[in-house]
């Protein structure tokens, strides 16, 4: 059944809207992507790069494989309200871990209704949430690490440019402009919020007060909510910018930054357009092998690369600090 759900506002709930950036809020749905068997127009060059990695290391068989279906629900408490407008991975694990028992099994239950029983794993964690929950926060963290972690430099600044265009919104139009905007099906009006075409009642009988709107860049084209008492209802929606995530960007002249960084350096600075280890940078680059581990570590110390354990190789990353340097030798 498809209905219109209907969110009153007060003046209390409007002072209440606010954005965050949500590592978690990414999971599921790049999760979904990535056990899909149709390419992605978007996310298909993350996706060839990330899914072997993701095979490798049995993730497409654990946890979150029976956790995150390939359609239609997923457990409330693995989207924790986040705390502040951009936490860290691990507070959000953390904030997981301290799911009450009682949320885990309703939610459990409510995915067992909707995609028949649970499997003997979602059975163990259904009758011991409090010790199975590390389980699944350690797998988590390691989807992060080789899935997400490397790119984070790159989804975050979509994610916080979106946030910037829609703060300067709701600064030069006010609040109604802004909740107009963010999605097709999606109005503002009386007071009211209303979003057609969901599965779902939104209410404040079912949702905190004020609003929490999360910007993403793997939830899809449509919208994705969460409203758990006592949080705020949280509202996910696709990024502005999102399209040319993974477009390559301008080639930086190596000769721009040699004089800063020096060449290798340099070399390996523009490299990384794809996260890659040590052992593909030397062979991209010509480099010997203790020539690279040398300047990624000199890099890492300068703020320039992040490393992510990915099995039994470690993939290097620009950070956004290094992003804005590229940039700025670009122009």
């Amino acid at each position: 059944m498809v209905v219109l759900a209907e969110l009153a506002f007060s003046a209390g709930d409007l002072a209440q809207v606010r954005f965050a950036v949500s590592p978690m809020w990414e999971v599921a749905p790049s999760f979904r992507l990535l056990r899909s068997a149709t390419a992605h127009p978007i996310h298909r060059p993350w996706a060839d790069q990330v899914r072997p990695r993701m095979m490798a290391a049995g993730l497409d068989r654990g946890w979150l494989s029976e956790l995150i279906p390939p359609t239609g629900y997923v457990p409330d408490f693995l989207n924790p309200a986040p705390a502040g407008p951009a936490p860290t991975p691990a507070a959000e694990w953390d904030a997981i871990l301290l799911s009450p028992a009682d949320r885990v099994r309703q939610d459990l239950d409510h995915l067992a209704r909707h995609q028949g029983d649970l499997g003997p794993r979602l059975r163990a964690l259904h009758n011991h949430p409090q010790s199975l929950l590390a389980k699944v926060t350690e797998e988590i963290e390691t989807y992060w690490e080789l899935a997400l972690a490397p790119y984070w430099a790159r989804i975050r600044a979509v994610l916080d440019t979106d946030i910037f265009y829609r703060a300067r919104l709701a600064a030069e139009h006010g609040a109604g402009h802004l909740l107009n905007d963010l999605h097709t099906s999606v109005s503002w009006d009386d007071n009211t919020l209303r979003m057609a075409r969901r599965k779902q009642p939104m209410t404040r009988t079912t949702a905190g007060a004020g609003l929490l709107l999360i910007p993403s860049a793997f939830t899809g084209p449509g919208l994705r909510t969460r409203t758990t008492l006592p949080g705020p209802p949280q509202l996910a929606y696709p990024a502005r910018g999102v399209g040319s995530l993974w477009t390559a960007r301008p080639v930086t002249r190596v000769d721009t930054l040699s004089a800063v960084l020096g060449r290798s350096r340099a070399l390996l600075l523009t490299e990384l357009e794809i996260p890659a280890s040590t052992t593909q940078l030397a062979h991209r680059t010509g480099l010997s092998p203790a020539g690279v581990s040398q300047c990624l570590t000199a890099l890492r110390k300068a703020g320039l690369v992040s490393a992510h354990r990915a099995g039994r190789s470690v993939l290097y990353a620009r950070t956004t600090a290094a992003e804005t340097l590229l940039q700025a030798a670009s122009t």
